[in-house]
């Protein structure tokens, strides 16, 4: 029962749900008017080239709305042309099909291009001889149909998808603070081989969140085309670009984040192999600084101490000791490069948080 609440609350839920709605709306909508005000014998092709037309984003219904519209017209008249000059039979069907999928391949109309063949279909598959004299009424119906999917994805909650994003890199971060923690507790006292794999695959894994994260950014962008919601309220369109250009610049220091932390994991790797024992003035410090830094990027809110002026503190007690092996220090040296590394990502990711809540704020429209 919690796993389907956390399911219900995630933003793409709702906004999946909401598209379904509307898709069925559309759908609904365009067999109604096919079938009570235009008395069609084809009461599919409106619904279908309104399912065809609502997209998750109104720069795609449009754009898409438009392919939709020529393929569809191009199919009813590559129909018709057919039907009318060489008849129907399983011949002239598979040269329907053939020419539809063919044109299908035109770049400009090539992601809803499939609908010159499958609109073929529908027209020579329901009887070509009553629809002959009907050409004009099957281009209507194709208009009603990518108009109702249009206006249905214009006028009923447009969707602005900058939550996901932001819920994504809220996501890589708490797991990134997990990872430190975790290597801060097995600092402490000892660690294995085999997790100090564990946190690398974790890596692995944030990585490919981080790749659904950019495709997400991508996303919002794309969702705030062409919205009627951009320009209500609070959310206009110049405070939205500099929401563009902030996620993408958070996404590449969250980018740098894991590379450095996956840095970390293989040195830790390598030294469960190194002889010798650790100096504990520095296993014991540079715990701390590593524990602090994982809550600091888990939760900005975290009272902790600067991580970057310990480290830089540690580094330049540990070079003054003339007890430390010099040996000890390509191994020390690299542990406190990554980190001071993470530092700087840490104080990024607690201003990149503030910002984008002040942003969602003042922009309470999102969805």
């Amino acid at each position: 029962m919690v796993r389907v609440q956390e399911v219900v609350r995630r933003p793409e839920f709702t906004t999946d749900l909401l598209q379904i709605l509307k898709s069925m709306a559309a759908g609904t909508l365009a067999w109604w008017i096919s079938v009570r005000i235009l008395d069609s014998s084809l009461a599919f092709l409106a619904p279908w080239t309104a399912l065809l037309t609502v997209h998750a984003t109104v720069h795609r219904s449009l754009s898409r709305g438009v392919q939709t519209t020529i393929a569809s017209t191009v199919g009813v008249g590559l129909s018709f042309l057919i039907g009318a000059y060489l008849g129907v039979s399983v011949w002239t069907f598979a040269l329907a099909l053939f020419v539809g999928l063919a044109g299908a391949r035109i770049s400009w109309i090539r992601d809803e291009g499939v609908a010159i063949a499958t609109t073929a279909i529908f027209v020579l598959g329901s009887g070509f001889t009553e629809q002959q004299p009907l050409l004009l009424d099957r281009l209507v119906e194709v208009g009603v149909g990518v108009g109702i999917g249009i206006a249905v994805n214009l006028l009923v909650i447009p969707p602005l998808r900058d939550q996901q994003a932001a819920r994504y890199v809220d996501s890589i971060n708490r797991r990134m603070g997990d990872v430190l923690v975790d290597m801060a507790d097995e600092f402490a006292s000892s660690w294995e081989t085999d997790q100090a794999d564990s946190w690398r695959r974790e890596t692995e894994s944030m990585t490919r969140e981080l790749n659904t994260a950019w495709q997400s950014v991508r996303f919002a962008r794309e969702s705030r085309l062409a919205n009627p919601r951009q320009r209500l309220g609070r959310g206009g369109p110049g405070r939205a670009v500099g929401r563009d250009v902030g996620y993408e610049e958070i996404l590449s220091r969250v980018d740098e984040g894991i590379s450095h932390l996956r840095h970390l994991a293989r040195t830790l790797h390598e030294a469960a192999y190194a002889e010798g024992a650790w100096d504990e003035r520095f296993r014991e410090r540079w715990t701390h600084i590593v524990r602090d830094a994982g809550r600091a990027i888990a939760d900005p809110d975290a009272d902790v101490e600067p991580v970057h002026d310990r480290l830089t503190a540690l580094a330049r007690e540990m070079s003054d000791d003339a007890d430390l092996p010099k040996e000890s220090w390509p191994l020390y040296g690299s542990l406190l490069s990554s980190m001071r590394h993470i530092a700087v990502i840490v104080d990024d990711v607690a201003s990149d948080r503030e910002a984008r809540e002040a942003s969602h704020r003042t922009l309470s429209l999102g969805s």
